[in-house]
Order: C-alpha cells, then sequence, then structure tokens
C-alpha cells in the first residue's frame, strides 16, 4: 500500500485514477478545489480542497506521498505549478495524465497539426506539449506522461489494450480510443512496476 496524491481528483481522468487507486489498496488524497464536497467520507481517501495554482498549499499537501498523478488542465495550470510543488514536496514520483495532441500521427507530423484537428481542444492539446517539453527538460525528476489515443471517452474497465511510444494508436477498425477506467489501470501499472521512468508512452486499443 502506497501514499498517493492525485491533483484533479473530482475530473474525469482523476476518477477513474481514485477509483483503481482505492481498488489496489492504496491510500489516496485527492486534491480538487471541491473535493471535500464530492468525496468526503470515502474510505481510504483525505479530501483536500484547495487551489492547484497555491504553490505553498499545494506542496504542503503533497508531502509525505510515495507518488503525485496529475490530472489538471494543461490550458489552466501550467507546468511549474505541478513540478515546483512535487519538488519541493519532495515527493520521488509525478505521474501525468498526458494529451494526444504532441503524438505522432504520422512520421514527422504531430497529432495537433494534422488536417482536422479540432480548433476547440488545439489549446489544450498545445499546452500539453508545452508540459511534455518541460519535464523532458527536468534534469532529476522522475516523471512518466501517458498519453491516451485521439479519443478519450466514458466505457467499460475491460483491462484489454495495447501500449505504445510517440506513435498513435489505431485500432482495425481505424479508431484511436480509450477509456478513462482502461487508462487508470495503465498509469496504476506504471507507477507499481515502473517501465517508463522519465518517459512518454501511450495507450489505445
Amino acid at each position: 500500500m502506497s501514499q498517493i496524491a492525485i491533483i484533479g481528483a473530482t475530473g474525469r481522468a482523476g476518477s477513474q485514477l481514485l477509483d483503481e487507486a482505492l481498488r489496489r489498496r492504496h491510500q489516496v488524497t485527492a486534491i480538487a478545489r471541491h473535493a471535500t464536497a464530492q468525496l468526503a467520507g470515502r474510505a481510504g481517501v483525505k479530501a483536500v480542497d484547495l487551489d492547484v495554482l497555491d504553490g505553498d498549499a499545494l506542496t504542503a499537501a503533497l508531502k509525505g506521498h510515495d507518488a503525485v498523478f496529475s490530472a489538471a488542465h494543461f490550458a489552466t495550470v501550467p507546468p511549474a505549478a505541478v513540478i515546483g510543488p512535487v519538488k519541493a514536496a519532495g515527493v520521488p514520483r509525478l505521474l501525468v495524465v498526458g494529451g494526444a495532441g504532441s503524438l505522432f500521427a504520422a512520421p514527422g507530423l504531430k497529432v495537433i497539426d494534422a488536417p482536422g484537428f479540432p480548433d476547440a481542444y488545439r489549446q489544450e492539446a498545445a499546452a500539453g506539449g508545452v508540459f511534455l517539453d518541460a519535464l523532458r527538460a527536468e534534469p532529476t525528476l522522475d516523471w512518466t506522461f501517458l498519453s491516451p489515443s485521439a479519443e478519450f471517452v466514458e466505457g467499460e474497465r475491460s483491462g484489454q489494450f495495447r501500449l505504445g511510444g510517440d506513435d498513435l494508436l489505431v485500432s482495425a477498425e481505424g479508431r484511436s480510443w480509450i477509456t478513462f477506467a482502461d487508462f487508470a489501470i495503465a498509469l496504476l501499472d506504471e507507477f507499481e512496476q515502473p517501465k517508463h521512468s522519465r518517459r512518454r508512452f501511450t495507450i489505445g486499443y
């Protein structure tokens, strides 16, 4: 059993990470603006209400944990707002819910630059790429960045999926997708049995 902190624990990805961590009997500190209202009284969970951009408060909340999982939105939470407090708190590992925009759809062509990429997702995708670059520039932090497929959706926890590196995964049917629940399995697996230290990897069906 480990002590895990999840930033953005009430969001779609964060809530599935929370469920998966509890399923594996880890102790979880759930961090969000309104964590207490949604999670108070849940066994194995310490709910902490705070603004992630409050660096001092976040640092204090992260101290004593074995790992931090960040499911914060890239467009509103810059890299330093997460990386700085993780390092200041002395947490040895950071695992990030990444984005698909920085994956390669074809040699030399990132998903975000491919024809037809939705403008509605461009700001978040671009900020995700900036976050990944910031992690890659870290000299000592033990980080992992897991990029989902193009479609990151609600759905069943099947436990059946593929892992890849920097290239977008596409199914035999031509669809690139993964559920939040299966994504959570892969990221908790990575925490428990690290295979992508200081690397990005991806997941899909």
